[in-house]
């Protein structure tokens, strides 16, 4: 047998195995599912975040690229479009796609999980459950990908291109030490957002006709329960975010959240916590519901649901 032959036979055998195992298994078909709406909301939505960060802290002059003033989405974006070009929009990419798409895989394989667990068949969560259900998603997520939500942030805040060995190094040296401060924040603030999201979701879903869930008005209607749901999350937990980001980008100078919640009130007053909400509510809004669009679609097209 040549070995062209044995290639493509291993190779047949392995796309045979993968396609067995996912089609076997409803955790790991979550998982895909998950991973695929991830991918393709954060391409879509990373301008926003990028911006959002920006307004959140502006830049100072030692950075390179010239002091910023949070005045506004517009000249932000005009001042990257400037200095760093249109591709500029999208720094952090990779950083970004490295934490959402296993992110979201796992948020919703754990929700499935959970779901299979303590909702009957056929069944519909209550809003309390769902949001707990939610919240234990994310926990189990998020935690996980502290280490490089830390080295996102860090990438879009500064001029450095890429991600490369030395700068991974150095932010992963000092981002460990905020790590634990940041899990505090995720699990008090962040945390709620994807589960007030999915209590949200699945509480307009049962106020709607059980026709509009089904067939050629499913996609639209998943779509807008998101939108709202996710838009009503955005301003619940935009402070959490704002001390939050801070925290990642100076581990040194804000040793607890008590510091940071007296810097940001004394230097902003109360509004300095909702710094960024505009690109925030719409990035989160429009990619809670794209994920959940993409998602219900795409566990119909495998067999989920």
């Amino acid at each position: 047998m040549s070995g062209e032959s044995i290639e493509d036979l291993v190779c047949a055998v392995s796309q045979h195995s993968i396609m067995d195992i996912i089609s076997s298994s409803p955790l790991v078909k979550s998982f895909v599912a998950g991973s695929f709406s991830g991918t393709f909301s954060t391409i879509m939505f990373q301008p926003l975040d990028l911006v959002k960060t920006r307004l959140q802290n502006p830049m100072p002059l030692t950075l390179g690229v010239g002091p910023v003033q949070p005045s506004g989405m517009i000249t932000i974006i005009g001042h990257i479009l400037k200095t760093e070009h249109v591709s500029g929009l999208w720094k952090g990419m990779t950083p970004s796609i490295a934490r959402c798409v296993p992110g979201v895989g796992l948020y919703f394989s754990s929700l499935h999980t959970l779901k299979s667990h303590f909702v009957p068949p056929g069944g519909e969560p209550g809003p309390l459950q769902a949001m707990t259900m939610g919240v234990a998603a994310r926990t189990m997520s998020g935690v996980c990908l502290i280490p490089i939500t830390v080295i996102k942030t860090r990438v879009e805040y500064t001029s450095i291109k890429g991600w490369g060995k030395p700068f991974v190094s150095s932010t992963v040296q000092r981002g460990f030490e905020g790590c634990v401060a940041v899990s505090s924040l995720l699990c008090s603030g962040t945390l709620l957002s994807p589960g007030s999201t999915s209590c949200s979701t699945h509480r307009y879903k049962k106020l709607l006709p059980e026709d509009w869930l089904k067939g050629n008005l499913s996609a639209p209607t998943n779509f807008s329960c998101g939108l709202v749901a996710g838009l009503l999350a955005s301003v619940m937990t935009q402070p959490a975010d704002v001390l939050k980001t801070k925290m990642q980008l100076y581990p040194d100078k804000f040793q607890n959240l008590q510091t940071i919640i007296v810097y940001v009130h004394k230097k902003y007053g109360v509004k300095g916590y909702f710094k960024g909400l505009v690109p925030r509510m719409l990035r989160r809004t429009l990619m809670a519901a794209m994920a959940w669009t993409v998602y219900e679609q795409v566990t119909r097209s495998i067999g989920l649901k």
